[in-house]
């Protein structure tokens, strides 16, 4: 006898609520200005003047420009890479990267939902999920199922597990493939459905990726059975139907 796999209390709650509804820069730090000394040209030797000439404003401004910075004219003397008030050149900041973009999650409120069940292979149903949204979404691990009032959910196929998260573009399409029932009959409890919702995983597996959706079921309904499984989000129709 098979058993059947409870949902987690909080992401079966979150199904069933969703259904009914741096860019600091651095600043260029200068050498400190130091007074120049003159020197006589007569005499038994070179001798140092009585009073060092300052340094003037346009000589420590064409030091910051020489560095990198931006000139200020206003100031005498005084130490470079910081306001201009007392002479000081201030250095250019540099643009910080700008911040990249989040991707969200795929879910009821971005994408449209249909359930289809074909022909072939027996007993199997196809999820379609399209990206309906203007940003890229990412379709993380496998939809969670609930069929009417339905207190378990269906395993995933383990083997279908992709190698990478099924990310979707706008406009772009992804899959998964159900199992319904047994082809033998080995099946229990079988019944039949006339509501489904597609529940969206977050981030980590069994979070709430969002709103859920409810696409339409033929009129008379969908039968199932306790072997119901479904596969991974995958990108390709025919590999979600291959399970």
């Amino acid at each position: 006898m098979r058993k059947y796999h409870a949902l987690p209390v909080a992401l079966l709650a979150a199904l069933a609520l969703t259904a009914c509804e741096d860019g600091t820069g651095t600043q260029n730090e200068g050498a400190a200005a130091s007074a120049s000394v003159t020197t006589g040209a007569s005499g038994a030797g070179d001798r140092p003047a009585t009073e060092p000439t300052k340094n003037t404003g346009n000589a420590q401004n064409t030091q910051q420009a020489s560095e990198g910075g931006d000139t200020d004219t206003t100031g005498t003397t005084g130490t470079t890479g910081t306001t201009g008030a007392n002479g000081k050149g201030k250095g250019t900041e540099k643009a910080g990267k700008p911040a990249e973009r989040t991707r969200v999650s795929c879910n009821g409120s971005n994408t449209t939902v249909t359930a289809r069940p074909v022909p072939r292979p027996l007993n199997h149903m196809l999820l379609t999920v399209k990206n309906t949204g203007s940003t890229t979404c990412d379709l993380t691990y496998y939809p969670v199922l609930r069929f009417d009032e339905m207190q378990w959910a269906p395993q995933a196929v383990e083997d279908s597990q992709p190698q990478a998260v099924t990310t979707l573009a706008p406009g772009e399409s992804g899959y998964a493939g159900v199992l319904l029932s047994a082809a033998d009959g080995s099946g229990e409890a079988g019944t039949t459905g006339h509501k489904l919702t597609v529940g969206f995983q977050g981030r980590t597996p069994n979070s709430s990726g969002g709103p859920s959706a409810l696409p339409a079921l033929p009129a008379k309904g969908v039968y199932y059975d306790s072997t119901l499984r479904v596969t991974y989000w995958l990108r390709d129709m025919d590999q979600a139907l291959s399970y």
